[in-house]
Order: structure tokens, then sequence, then C-alpha cells
């Protein structure tokens, strides 16, 4: 195998989907799978912060799954740095995982209770051949101190711990292979306001000095606007809006992205923003309306019958801005 050249995407997905079989009631055997990621196509390049955010259940956490393969998915490809993850099986795999690695949600149930956090974090330099005994143990001393955490901590256990320093042992774990790129499945979202912004200085100073590709999901859309380069929205399984994070939230397109942008609390009270409340609830992943799917709770003053035929695709609507949304133009800048 051999590595693509630099000016490519580090990661390219193209019409990722994952679906998950429905839960068949008694002597009904109708019932629709459950989209939970539906064509879903994006590239990272290389040292770049991609952030996700979108409401609870819009798949989020499925996509980046499914592109580690934790999931397997649907249909679709994940090309990183030329290789198709999806082709990849055994030991060409467990190859690959090193280069991708992964900082799970919630830091208290990611580690394991019967481990002490050293032997946590070593136990990846071990399957991955790089290094044994002392030389194990002094990685997993500079690992510890690169996170910001004692090397004499190494022999306690994770109950032993706070929350942020959990997640801290969480980024310590994925960093002790040497990735490339790691996926952080809203990893600050369990802990406090302050100590989410240690964590974020964190993860900028490591991207900084190892020269990591972040996919960063969440749902705080402060702390994406502070970490990352770009930043996509998504919303029933699909990618909606994706653009610079400085042209997203200076100049959101889509509604939906809107009506997300108008909840964030401001740092300025006398700054007054008008609110957008969405009327109703998500529809089901396993019915989707036809057309767009934001059209039911969607404000759009142009919204019409329009919207429930077609399926908007993801267009340039302003150079390097993209939406789904068949009632903003493009630009002639973006053609």
């Amino acid at each position: 195998m051999t590595a693509a050249p630099t000016d490519m995407p580090l990661l390219d997905v193209t019409h990722l989907s994952k679906s998950f079989p429905a839960r068949q009631r008694f002597l009904r055997r109708d019932a629709a799978d459950i989209r939970a990621v539906n064509d879903v196509s994006f590239a990272i390049d290389r040292g770049e912060t991609l952030g996700v955010v979108g409401e609870s259940g819009c798949g989020k956490t499925t996509m980046g799954r499914s592109i580690l393969r934790l999931i397997e998915p649907t249909s679709g490809s994940v090309v990183f740095d030329g290789i198709d993850v999806a082709t990849l099986h055994g030991s060409a795999l467990r190859k690959m995982r090193r280069r991708m690695q992964v900082v799970f949600q919630d830091p208290f149930s990611s580690l394991n209770p019967r481990m002490t956090v050293g032997a946590a974090v070593r136990e990846g330099i071990l399957i991955h051949h790089l290094a044994e005994g002392r030389e194990a143990d002094k990685r997993v001393k500079v690992l510890f101190e690169e996170v910001g955490l004692n090397p004499a901590y190494a022999s306690r256990y994770p109950h032993e711990f706070s929350g942020g320093q959990r997640q801290r042992i969480g980024v310590a774990r994925a960093l002790s292979v040497e990735p490339e790129m790691i996926v952080c499945d809203e990893p600050v979202s369990a802990l406090d306001v302050s100590v989410q912004a240690q964590v974020i200085n964190l993860l900028q100073d490591l991207q900084r000095d190892r020269g990591l590709t972040y996919l960063f999901i969440a749902h705080d859309l402060s702390v994406v606007q502070h970490i990352a380069d770009r930043v996509a929205v998504m919303y029933l399984g699909r990618i909606v809006e994706i653009a610079s994070s400085y042209d997203l939230y200076s100049n959101p397109i889509m509604p939906y992205t809107q009506a997300l942008l108008s909840a964030v609390p401001r740092p300025k009270p006398g700054r007054q923003t008008a609110r957008i409340v969405l009327q109703g609830e998500p529809p089901s992943p396993a019915n989707p309306p036809p057309g767009c799917v934001f059209y039911p709770r969607c404000s759009h003053p142009l919204k019409d019958q329009d919207c429930t035929r077609v399926v908007p695709p993801l267009e340039e609507k302003t150079p390097t801005h993209f939406a789904a949304c068949i009632k903003q133009p493009t630009t002639m800048a973006a053609r």
C-alpha cells in the first residue's frame, strides 16, 4: 500500500450511509430501517479540524464510528490517505486503526475500571508492538506528562480521578499509538466549563506539536467555533451545510443552522439577538419526509411545495460554502 499524495485530503468520505434494522412489532414485518447516516460526503485535509454539530440523534456519533469501522457502514466509501478502509481486514485493519484513533464522550465508561490507567495507556503500545518492558513504561510516563498529568498517577485506577483527568487519560490512550487523525466524539460535553477550556487547549496544543487531524463532534457550537477550521451541520443523518468556521458563524445559509446559532448564549448581555424557535420534533429517521428533511420545521419565507418534492443537494452557494437548500440561490462566483 502506498500513501496518497500530500496534496490529497487525509480523509475522503463519499456517500457514507448507515442503517439499523427497526425492531419489528408482533406480527409486523414491514418496519423500515432506521437511516442514522444518509449519503454523507466530505473531506478533511491534513492538520485540519472539521467540527460536526447538530441536535442529539442526528447521526454525528454514528458517522464517526462508521468512519473508524467501530460499526460497519451500510454503504459508501471511507478513504484514508489513499486507502479504502472498507476493504481492510485482519492485520491490515489493525494497522490502520493505529493511524485513526478516538476519544470517547464519556470519560467514566470509556476506561476499564479493573485496569490501572497506566495499563490502559500501555495496552495500545503493546498491541501494536511499539515498545515493551521499561521502554513501554517510559512511553507511558512521557504521555502522562504530555497531557498534563503526574506520571506517578499511572498506578491508580479510574475511580480515583475527576472527569477532566479521566478525559486527559483518554487522550493519552489515543496518542499512545501515534495516530495521524483522532475522532473526538463530544470529548468535553460531560465536563465543567472551566475543564472544557483546559481540554480544548490541550487538544489544540497537541495538534500544533504533532500535526494531528481532528474530526470534532459536538453539540456545543461555541466550543466548535473555538477549535474548528471548518464546520459541518447535520440534520436527520444528512450534512445540510458545511463551510469555514468564520463563514458559517457569520453568514449561516440553512434555516436550521440559523436556528442553532440563535440559541447560542451571547457573552454580551446588552447585545440582543432574535431567537429562532423550531416548532415540533425532528422526523423519525425510519420514516423521513419526502424532499427536504427539514421542511416540516423550516421557517424560510420562500418555503413551498417544491421543498416536499425535491431532495436538495449539497451545493456551493458561495465560494467554499455549501448548503442543501433549493430556495437559496447559487452565486455566479460559486459556479
